[in-house]
């Protein structure tokens, strides 16, 4: 192939060399949000690149063979990729159609006995004394980053005080990969609130050399980027990477439930007695609306969704199942798609009702969702209405923001999702500058 070669012969020829490593947040893989966010990329990334290898950092190899066989773990201790050839391809197709869903099956059984024997658990463990010190990880480099033709690190809201821990093990990774020349891009991010000096003088040091960053709200990441030094023209707002997911499973029919999620954690505080008005407000208006109430599950980790969630249900006249353990996020998005609006203090519940046309009540008791539900509100517009667990009219303005959802749900259908399509043709063109990334540069590894 001569000098003149066009781009797009390059890039056929080297396909098969193409390695993406994904950085996807989550290494346990119990967040439905995020896995949603990781099936659209990888998607994505397999529509341009058939050939090419998709490996993705995980803690859980054998879930992520069940839940995305299109990619491949890259695993401790050494972080490697797997087999190539043909061992590889047999290792492949053995975990990803006997060992993956058994695996998915087990622990769908055995985490509700864990989390109530162990209770409540970190994210990583660490052989540190000292607490703190896991919030900065050591800046080990994974085999695997040797081998990669791209590092792409998936939407999030971990580039933040409250997960620091991932935060910095994301822009070591990052750091690294630009010492090696190896293009960079995050895409889908949430960033902040970022006050931490050390996280924050890390990102300022990371970020601007980065080749690419999509944004999914325009409320805080673009001066938040701007400063920490990245140029403007290295971003791009572009919405959830969800959306896409979401707005797929939409349904012709306007629902007749109630949707609800409440989470409590050490990042989502919420009081007794505001956890006891959303229970009262959302079992009435479920009761006067003649609604079912859906409980929806979208994280698993440490049964934070199901613990807070499902007693609320108690005493409602019509409560609809929740999705097993083992379900899936396209299992929950139907659910979602059967409401006609969501009460939710998790973020990607909101992002799966407003792309399928569905309104929805952001609740928020923290600075952290509180940017989450107002960025989410500004790229959807009308159709989400955010309340604070601390209003002192909380009852009043739960019922309200219902009762009005729920008359205005048919009127803003269309416009929420004409508002997602937008936000997915968006977030295309910010996946198009990333694939330029590695078809502009130097192909490497081929010869001639």
């Amino acid at each position: 192939m001569g000098i003149g070669s066009s781009v797009a012969e390059r890039v056929a020829l080297a396909e098969r060399d193409i390695r993406v490593l994904v950085e996807n947040g989550e290494y346990w893989l119990r967040n439905r949000g995020d896995i949603a966010m990781m099936i659209t990329t990888v998607e994505r990334l397999r529509a341009r690149w058939p050939l090419a290898r998709i490996g993705v950092l995980t803690h859980q190899p054998a879930v992520l063979r069940a839940l995305l066989p299109e990619t491949e773990p890259v695993y401790g201790p050494d972080w490697t990729w797997g087999s190539d050839g043909w061992t590889g391809a047999v290792t492949r197709t053995a975990a990803t159609k006997l060992i993956g869903p058994a695996a998915l099956r087990w622990r769908a059984a055995t985490d509700g006995p864990k989390d109530r024997i162990r209770g409540l658990r970190t994210e990583d463990t660490t052989s540190v004394a000292d607490p703190a010190a896991a919030e900065v990880p050591a800046a080990e480099v994974p085999a695997a980053l040797r081998d990669a033709s791209l590092v792409l690190a998936l939407g999030g809201g971990y580039l933040t005080d409250v997960d620091k821990y991932q935060a910095h093990r994301t822009l070591n990774l990052l750091e690294q990969a630009r010492a090696q020349g190896i293009p960079t891009a995050l895409v889908g991010q949430g960033l902040g609130p970022l006050r931490d000096p050390r996280l924050v003088e890390r990102a300022a040091e990371v970020l601007p050399g980065v080749d690419f960053v999509a944004l999914r709200e325009n409320r805080r990441g673009p001066e938040l980027l701007a400063r920490l030094g990245v140029a403007a023209e290295q971003t791009l707002v572009t919405g959830d990477d969800a959306v896409e997911f979401a707005y797929r499973l939409r349904d012709a029919r306007i629902g007749a439930d109630l949707g609800l999620c409440l989470r409590v954690a050490e990042y989502a505080p919420v009081g007794a007695a505001a956890r006891e008005t959303l229970g009262r407000v959302v079992r009435e208006r479920a009761a006067a609306l003649d609604a079912g109430l859906q409980p929806l599950i979208i994280s698993e980790y440490a049964s934070e969704d199901r613990r807070s969630t499902l007693p609320l249900l108690v005493g409602a006249a019509r409560r609809r199942a929740p999705v097993g353990r083992g379900g899936t996020p396209r299992d929950v998005a139907r659910q979602v798609a059967r409401c006609r609006v969501l009460v939710t203090s998790a973020y990607h519940l909101a992002v799966f009702a407003l792309s399928q046309g569905i309104p929805a009540v952001g609740i928020t008791a923290s600075e952290y969702y509180d940017d989450k539900f107002h960025g989410l509100a500004g790229m959807f517009g009308a159709g989400l209405r955010v309340v604070h667990l601390d209003d002192p009219d909380l009852e009043s303005a739960l019922r309200q923001a219902v009762d009005e959802l729920w008359e205005a749900a048919p009127g803003l259908r269309d416009p929420l999702q004409q508002k997602a399509v937008e936000q997915i043709d968006a977030s295309r063109a910010g996946l198009e500058r990333v694939f330029r990334l590695v078809e502009n540069g130097p192909v490497a590894r081929v010869d001639g």
